[in-house]
């Protein structure tokens, strides 16, 4: 696998020992190379351990054993300097504000290569592969329902499952219930911030679509319909 260094200046030292997390975004720019600028410009404070290019091209910015500035205020299993204990790829798209588009085949190859390469070096478990909206749903959409998560999990990196629709009416905004509460410690067990309460509320729907984005990705609008909460279930007895 060959790597292009472009070294950026925007890293620190880690302060959680060995990174045990990968998260995947997407650029959000209308171009790599703007993209690839930002990330190593000094005023920006942002930056990810690699960059890969839709032709398949992988840059290298922060060594894996710095602490990159992908993440911003997250949380995963109750880890909240995702930074620090994570490894950001950053996927060239121009996301949902710029027409998101479906990820090239060189590219999602590239991906899948670079995962395992990472994972090569780094234990991290399935669990903790995820993307930037998984970590920060209230402010983030990326990679997104057009990643080909699935096709990851297939590859060996990261959780995928699809049983069939559970019974039972849709969950969704406004609601107060005792299904709302297991929805709520459903999503807390598999990893992310939603402290149940049994209270649907924006931060819920927040929650779920970002699930949906991740392990749903033909319905992305906050309701947690049946399918929704079987995939969840089903998540859930992976990690056991």
């Amino acid at each position: 696998m060959d790597v292009i260094e472009a070294p950026s200046p925007n890293f620190g030292p880690r302060t959680k020992g060995p990174p045990h997390m990968l998260v995947l975004h997407y650029t959000g720019m209308r171009g790599g190379e703007a993209a690839l600028a930002r990330l190593r410009d000094p005023a920006s404070q942002v930056s990810a351990h690699y960059m890969v290019e839709e032709d398949g091209r992988i840059f290298r910015l922060v060594p894996e054993a710095r602490r990159a500035w992908h993440a911003g205020k997250s949380s995963w299993r109750g880890e909240t300097d995702v930074n620090s204990a994570s490894i950001g790829v950053e996927i060239v798209n121009p996301g949902h504000e710029f027409g998101y588009r479906p990820f090239p085949e060189l590219q999602v190859a590239a991906v899948l290569a670079l995962v395992g390469d990472i994972r090569s070096r780094w234990t991290i478990e399935d669990v903790d592969i995820i993307g930037h909206a998984d970590v920060a749903p209230d402010r983030k959409e990326d990679p997104g329902e057009l990643f080909p998560w699935k096709r990851l999990a297939e590859a060996g990196h990261g959780l995928w499952a699809e049983p069939p629709a559970a019974p039972g009416a849709p969950l969704a905004e406004g609601e107060e219930s005792a299904a709302v509460f297991a929805l709520q410690a459903g999503f807390t067990r598999l990893g992310y911030d939603c402290a149940p309460d049994g209270k649907f509320d924006a931060h819920t729907a927040a929650v779920v679509r970002a699930f949906q984005r991740h392990w749903r990705q033909a319905r992305v609008d906050g309701v947690a319909d049946g399918e929704t909460r079987a995939r969840l279930i089903a998540l859930l007895r992976l990690i056991g």
